[in-house]
């Protein structure tokens, strides 16, 4: 109660929609068992990711059958119709949860897939219900062969005496008797309503009269033996369908456990999915949890504080705590209204929501411990019924915590050796902490007592923390600072609220001069710690900016360096290109000697031709040189080429004659070699006059 564990208990309840998860909820449990803890926590966190992902998943069935099972159960029970639909939904649920759960489903959600481990479908369920009830629950006329013999001739009967009132009723209108020509019923019996004056004029039995008494029901003569023989028929076939009720319910009860086990399992779905709806309301995480006595907490949320908040529109501001076997009690100090009973209600509420399967509004970095008992004192706890102050039942508690505590245990105490004498008390707290850490106890106490923060600086296993507070603003910053004591800010605040000065120093006189100068001493520290912080964070700020221009610089570089590269890339593609090509004319020249070698008698100019070809080392120089003879002796001429023009080609310079032309190429003779050239390649050219 006093960590609020029941208004999260309610809001896990508004989330469930079954009795049993309702019920579950309720009576939350806290474990202790890490194997426990782990599962439940598991099973919420893959629920969560469905939820989150809008993955659908078969667990609709909401409805409460405690009372069918249990009747299931008792010999010689019979349910109804609608009682075994239920039942039937119930199985159809349980088959669609098992075919939801294919191979990759249940590797990827083994915690939910976990609670199908030791049961089965059982499709004889369904069928046996499919083969005695039709889909409204009425049972079929196909159930029995009594049954189905039955209803036909009740069919029939039934449409003789329809057929014989309606004579009836036609022939007393006419007559005038009738108060009402709608057929009535009574007692089962079919009936002719008469007015009251002419029902001695209408042969048959009185069932009654009206209210009024103005009108009397007569069962006519001519319809009695038949109403008599369909009240039979009908008889017997209650008779049939009670019995087919009962054989069903006494082929269904030997499935009476397997249909309790598929109850409990649709429950337990039921109130794993209000978990999840409860995580991500609170935006809570997974968080790891160990087998020993500890805790870490980063950025973590008063659960009920952030959806307080997040309804006002409003930001929460984490906290962050840790515990362990160094440092196992936190004393939190500082000023009133400064977050140190937030801080210790946070840690104790999402221990016992981890303890109890519930995912929690953390870092997913947090780590939790496990501890056997958790130890609670906050507030005000005066009891009446057992007349004690609040400084005595204060006392009573302390006496329950040191003669109970162990290495298993937390516990929470806010304002520890509040309600006496200041320094009767903060004795007696001293004492109270001491003892607490012998027995090797976990623990967050919040003080104003200035002893207790000496004792925490000096005590091993004990350690200071102080909520931050801005002097210059008079507000507190809600933030946790561990490692050192905080001040209550008692003269600073009355200073800058303007409290008269002689007042202030008044009350400067009456406080012992060490106790006031240990206060200033820790709010001055604390000042300068802020100071400090702003300046870490202000440089934090300029090393990553530092950085972030360093990566910049090594992108651009970096993108300099690739473009050289490219270029370069394209250079010797370039260059090998030209290769390409001068290596497939070597390659089309080679050949063409190749050919003319075996048609030309005279060797030696084949033989000179594939010598200039292959050992042409100064062709460049040759070539320009017979370019300039070239130029002296021809000069290019405008036109298409024909057969018989005077063509140079370009690349080397040689004049030869045009013999034939082959669509975009030509056949030149050049000296004894004739050789195709694309057109493009040449230029027709003729022979200077001398002096021109």
């Amino acid at each position: 109660m006093q960590l609020e564990f029941d208004k999260v208990r309610t809001l896990l309840f508004a989330h469930c929609k079954t009795d049993y998860a309702k019920n579950k909820a309720t009576e939350l449990e806290v474990h202790v068992g890490k194997a426990v803890i782990d599962a439940e926590l598991r099973q919420s966190h893959e629920y969560r990711q469905l939820l989150q992902n809008n993955i659908y998943f078969p667990n609709d069935f909401v409805l409460n059958l405690s009372k069918e099972l249990r009747l299931l159960a008792i010999e010689d029970a019979v349910l109804t119709g609608d009682q075994f639909l239920e039942l039937r939904k119930l199985a159809q649920t349980m088959q669609n949860i098992f075919r939801w759960f294919d191979e990759e489903r249940r590797v990827a959600y083994p915690g939910l897939f976990q609670l199908l481990r030791g049961t089965h479908y059982e499709k004889a369920i369904t069928n046996a219900i499919d083969n005695v009830l039709d889909e409204k629950g009425q049972v079929k006329d196909k159930a029995s062969n009594d049954l189905s013999h039955i209803r036909m001739n009740l069919y029939r009967k039934r449409n003789e005496l329809r057929k014989a009132f309606e004579r009836i009723v036609s022939k007393l209108n006419k007559q005038g008797y009738l108060a009402d020509i709608e057929e009535s019923f009574m007692g089962g019996r079919r009936v002719v309503a008469i007015y009251a004056e002419q029902k001695r004029m209408v042969k048959g039995i009185l069932h009654g009269e009206s209210d009024t008494g103005r009108t009397a029901f007569v069962e006519p003569e001519e319809t009695i033996e038949l109403n008599n023989e369909l009240y039979s028929l009908e008889q017997s076939e209650r008779k049939e369908v009670l019995r087919l009720l009962k054989q069903l319910t006494k082929d269904l009860s030997v499935y009476a456990d397997l249909l309790s086990t598929y109850h409990s399992i649709v429950g337990e779905y039921d109130f794993i999915r209000g978990k999840a709806r409860l995580a991500i309301d609170m935006n809570a995480e997974f968080p790891a949890v160990v087998d020993r006595s500890q805790i870490h907490l980063v950025n973590a949320y008063h659960p009920l504080l952030f959806l307080y908040h997040q309804k006002l529109g409003k930001p929460t501001i984490p906290v962050s705590v840790s515990l362990n076997e160094k440092n196992r009690i936190l004393v939190i100090s500082g000023p009133n209204a400064g977050g140190k009973t937030v801080t210790l209600k946070t840690a104790g509420l999402l221990q016992l929501m981890v303890q109890s399967g519930l995912l929690v509004p953390v870092h997913p970095s947090s780590e939790f411990g496990i501890f056997k008992q958790i130890m609670i004192h906050i507030g005000d706890t005066q009891s009446l019924e057992f007349e004690l102050s609040t400084y005595s039942s204060h006392l009573l508690n302390m006496k329950y915590f040191m003669e109970n505590a162990n290495g298993r245990s937390l516990f929470f105490i806010d304002e520890l050796g509040s309600g006496s004498d200041p320094n009767l008390g903060g004795a007696f707290a001293e004492v109270i902490l001491e003892e607490l850490a012998k027995r090797h106890a976990y623990g967050i106490v919040t003080t104003h007592y200035l002893n207790l923060k000496v004792m925490a600086n000096k005590t091993p296993g004990i350690i200071n923390g102080a909520m931050a507070f801005d002097e210059n603003k008079l507000e507190p910053l809600y933030k946790l600072v561990v490692g050192k004591p905080g001040s209550s800010y008692t003269f600073a605040i009355a200073e800058r609220i303007g409290l008269d000065k002689e007042l202030i120093g008044h009350a400067r006189e009456l406080v012992d001069e060490e106790h006031f100068q240990l206060d200033k001493l820790l709010n001055r520290t604390e000042q300068d710690l802020q100071h400090l912080q702003q300046k870490e964070k202000e440089l934090n700020r300029l090393l990553k900016e530092n950085e972030k221009l360093k990566r910049e610089m090594e992108q651009t570089l970096n993108k300099e360096k690739h473009q050289q590269q490219v270029e370069l890339l394209k250079e010797q593609n370039k260059i090998n290109e030209e290769r390409m090509v001068y290596l497939k004319d070597m390659e089309r020249k080679l050949k063409q000697i190749l050919v003319d070698w075996r048609k030309e008698e005279d060797k030696t100019k084949v033989m000179k031709q594939m010598q200039t070809l292959l050992f042409g080392k100064n062709e460049k120089i040759i070539s320009s040189k017979k370019k300039r003879k070239i130029e002296e002796k021809y000069q290019q001429v405008e036109g298409e080429i024909k057969t018989g023009d005077k063509v140079m080609m370009k690349r080397n310079h040689q004049v030869g004659t045009v013999i034939e032309l082959r669509g975009k190429r030509a056949v030149v003779q050049i000296g004894v070699l004739p050789m195709q050239v694309q057109l493009t390649e040449l230029v027709v050219v003729k022979e200077k006059q001398i002096g021109t």
